[in-house]
């Protein structure tokens, strides 16, 4: 999720950033939508509990507090509630689809103290639309990012990569860069919800060896433009561009594993908590602000201390073994345990992915359960491994610096 302030490190006594769906009733219906959104969940927190909310975040020490949904502006209260979390001395940050948002309504968002917001673009127009199941999504996004400026909110951009718009991420670079944007944010689309229904979206783990030349390459190029590239957390790790990649984008320059319960909490609608929010609901989800408080759970809740207190034994498959293991503590959470059913074996793994290359193999997603159809639900898959096509294993050796180029394969690299 895309954030203004540059949250670089935790403590073990609280959080400093808190993501919070603080509902799920939307005006889109996104093809990759994790939570299934449209209605609005019948026991969301009202207007007291939420800023009773935002009282518990503060003397937790958070210092962001970044507001999605759902469309958070579709709640009658939202402004109240952006005034309370500015008052209480955080930053409030949204993450919104822009349909919807007027002159006015950036207006009034400025006004209750908005410090900055994220427009979620994910392709250029045909594309955006189609996932976002709305026309006239694409331009509605690129309008908000007008008002919102014009209003004299920070503006920034987050895409979830997916097979459909993966290709699109150059031009879509150049599309969004005519705004004047403080970042853009590149998160991988993960099976969930909606999204485990629609396989012909789905990443599979090979196409890391595609995606992550392509990152390094714009990260130069939005580094030239002064818009500042954010991997989301599910991005890398370790392989050839780890360093370029995250460089000045974390402390150590390099990913130090899934940062829910470290520096980070999730909120859902109706109060649940979790570490991240994107996280799945079963499973991770830690206890509820209306029978505990914030400051317990983060005390207490093994839930939120899946990173905070990392267990070595809980890695599985390639990870178990992985000589990274112990700095990348198998990344993302929610990735891995909403495609495999667990966590502790990360597939979208640059580094796995060229370890299998190298042996003239690449995995693939198969799977065996389907999703059940309710909110933050999933599928499960199995990890399958299958030979390399030798063309498309020299292209990708290349284009992931792992093998040295000749004049015959410098057009190649240029297309890889």
């Amino acid at each position: 999720m895309t954030h203004r302030l540059p949250i670089l490190g935790g403590s073990l006594k609280g959080p400093t950033f808190a993501v919070w769906e603080t509902t799920l009733r939307c005006n889109q219906a996104c093809r990759f939508c994790g939570t299934r959104a449209g209605r609005a969940r019948p026991d969301e927190l009202d207007t007291r509990e939420a800023l009773d909310t935002v009282d518990q975040l503060a003397e937790l020490g958070v210092r962001e507090v970044a507001m999605h949904g759902g469309e958070t502006y579709l709640r009658a209260d939202w402004l109240e509630i952006v005034r309370a979390i500015t008052a209480r001395g955080m930053a409030a940050t949204m993450v919104t689809g822009g349909r919807g948002v007027t002159s006015t309504l950036a207006q009034q968002a400025r006004e209750a103290g908005l410090a900055a917001v994220s427009v979620s673009i994910d392709g250029c127009e045909a594309t955006h639309d189609t996932l976002r199941g709305i026309d006239s999504s694409h331009a509605s996004a690129h309008r908000a990012l007008e008002y919102f400026h014009q209003a004299g909110i920070p503006i920034g951009v987050n895409t979830q990569v997916n097979r459909q718009n993966l290709a699109e991420l150059p031009e879509l670079f150049e599309e969004i860069r005519r705004h004047p944007l403080y970042g853009w944010q590149v998160q991988l689309m993960v099976p969930m919800g909606r999204a485990a229904d629609e396989e012909s979206l789905w990443l599979q783990p090979y196409d890391i060896l595609e995606l992550m030349p392509m990152l390094v390459a714009l990260r130069y190029r939005a580094d030239q433009a002064g818009i500042a590239l954010w991997p989301g957390d599910n991005v890398g790790y370790f392989g050839t561009f780890e360093s370029v990649l995250r460089r000045g984008r974390s402390r150590e320059g390099y990913s130090t594993g899934c940062g829910g319960g470290v520096i980070a909490i999730g909120i859902e609608a109706n109060g649940d908590i979790k570490g991240c929010s994107a996280m799945a609901s079963e499973g991770f989800v830690a206890g509820n602000v209306r029978q505990s408080s914030l400051r317990q759970l983060w005390d207490h809740a093994a839930e939120l201390k899946i990173s905070r207190e990392f267990m070595p034994e809980r890695l599985w498959g390639f990870c178990k073994s992985c000589y990274y293991a112990d700095v990348c503590k198998a990344g993302c959470v929610w990735t891995s345990a909403t495609i495999l059913g667990r966590y502790g074996n990360a597939p979208y793994c640059h580094h796995r992915a060229l370890e299998h290359l190298s042996r003239g193999l690449r995995e693939r997603l198969s799977r065996v359960e389907l999703a059940p159809g309710t909110p933050r639900d999933h599928a499960r898959f199995i990890i399958e491994t299958e030979p390399a096509p030798a063309d498309w294993a020299r292209r990708m050796r290349i284009a992931n610096a792992v093998e040295s180029v000749g004049n015959d394969d410098a057009q190649l690299v240029g297309n890889a």
